[in-house]
């Protein structure tokens, strides 16, 4: 298997960090957000990226994880304890490549009323078949559908995004 980085681990947290600042750039007159990663890596995005809000801003920060299996997206599951009514929920998954497990991972939580749902991920991929749009990207790419794009981590470190 040959790994084409797209990211390295540097620039990865680079873009981690852009994104944390136009999060609290378009969130500034808030004080609190719920982030919620789809299992595994969106989750463990989620970790890094509320670890950074926490360096940067003043907000109450909240995290759970989605478990989804984004091979049957449809079985979508969130903690029943955790309340996202009246909330700012960012979403976050590690690549967007059709938008279907994003969709999927909405629905639970639009159910509960939030107030705004925001989506983040650090890999989009151009071609996506279902009406989602990512409001915070690391980085966009234009590829085949052939191509896949991974995002790698290392005892919960965020380690790059390769193209296979």
């Amino acid at each position: 298997m040959n790994k084409k980085y797209i990211l390295s681990a540097e620039k990865a947290h680079m873009k981690m960090r852009r994104i944390a600042f136009q999060i609290l750039e378009r969130n500034a007159d808030l004080d609190a957000i719920h982030i919620a990663g789809i299992k595994e890596n969106g989750f463990l995005i989620a970790k890094e990226l509320k670890k950074i809000l926490e360096e940067i801003s003043s907000f109450t920060l909240e995290l759970s994880s989605i478990d989804l299996d984004k091979s049957n997206p449809i079985d979508c599951k969130i903690d029943k304890s955790v309340d996202f009514k009246h909330k700012i929920v960012l979403i976050v998954d590690d690549v967007v490549n059709s938008g279907k497990a994003l969709l999927h991972a909405i629905h639970p939580i639009l159910a509960q009323s939030p107030k705004n749902i925001q989506t983040v991920t650090l890999v989009e991929r151009s071609y996506k078949t279902y009406p989602v749009h990512v409001d915070y990207v690391g980085v966009s790419l234009a590829t085949t559908l052939e191509d896949h794009i991974s995002v790698e981590f290392k005892d919960g470190i965020l380690k790059g995004a390769y193209l296979e």
